[in-house]
């Protein structure tokens, strides 16, 4: 028998944790799998984007401008500290495009970008061969790395694939440096949005500054819907093809941010004391 307390049961509480948990880890074998598929030069990003009113204005090379929205929320995320000359990390790094992006022009002395899946970190090696640039496999929530390895640690727009969300962030306080920063940003659904600030304020690390940027991200996801329903289509096997694209995940996600919907979009700044 389900224990009733202040009007919700055991069970009212277990079963959407238990789903929450199965939905992350659908999700982390989705993007393996995604990913996959995503080997041509062309895809580096794979963030929604971001775009400020007036616009960033970000001066691009011509290389980086087919990119000009999903770079400018690693720019977004990755300028709230001075990076020159330090030790970064990213976890969740993708297919590298951000990670070449600040390489490139922020300067640090290192940069490891770090995925879960092999063929992305394959793939990232081939595309971004830059000095003090380097790649790894490995699990956000077992980081092979030694504590205080890193002046910086950078997520953008991956936690919500973690399954222990609070273990990741521990892991990121081990090795960030006294002093150095997490630099992140996320998206959750309103309904999670009460647990993930929760874990935020019980982990290793100091909040210095947040922002809600929903509108921002919405205004980048605008200019570049097109392009994630080619990305999705070619990742999504012909069989479901159809189905997929009857449901419109881009759009569905772009409407989510708005006023009226049921995600909110944060950016955050954290410091290890």
């Amino acid at each position: 028998m389900a224990v009733r307390t202040g009007g919700w049961s055991s069970r009212d509480r277990i079963l959407p944790t238990l789903n929450a948990k199965f939905t992350q880890l659908a999700q982390k074998s989705i993007y393996r799998y995604a990913t996959r598929r995503l080997n041509s030069d062309d895809v580096v990003f794979l963030n929604y984007g971001y775009e400020e009113d007036p616009p960033m204005a970000l001066a691009l090379s011509p290389a980086d401008e087919p990119n000009r929205f999903p770079i400018q929320l690693y720019h977004r995320t990755a300028s709230q500290v001075e990076l020159e000359g330090k030790r970064v990390l990213e976890v969740g790094c993708g297919h590298g495009g951000g990670a070449s992006y600040i390489t490139r022009v922020l300067g640090p002395e290192s940069y490891i970008g770090l995925d879960v899946n092999p063929v992305g970190i394959e793939y990232c090696r081939r595309q971004h061969q830059l000095p003090n640039l380097d790649f790894v496999q490995g699990d956000a929530e077992e980081l092979p790395f030694l504590d205080a390895s890193f002046d910086a640690v950078i997520n953008v727009e991956s936690s919500h694939l973690y399954p222990r969300f609070s273990r990741f962030l521990d892991e990121v306080g081990r090795v960030l440096r006294p002093g150095g920063h997490f630099l992140y940003t996320d998206a959750r659904s309103t309904r999670q949005i009460a647990e993930w600030e929760a874990a935020l304020a019980a982990g290793p690390l100091q909040v210095v500054s947040y922002q809600v940027i929903n509108t921002e991200v919405r205004r980048g996801m605008k200019m570049t819907l097109e392009q994630w329903q080619d990305v999705i289509d070619r990742v999504t096997p012909r069989m479901f093809r159809r189905m997929v694209h009857d449901f419109a995940p881009a759009q569905k996600a772009y409407d989510d941010l708005s006023s009226e919907g049921s995600s909110e979009y944060r950016l955050y700044c954290f410091i290890r004391a």
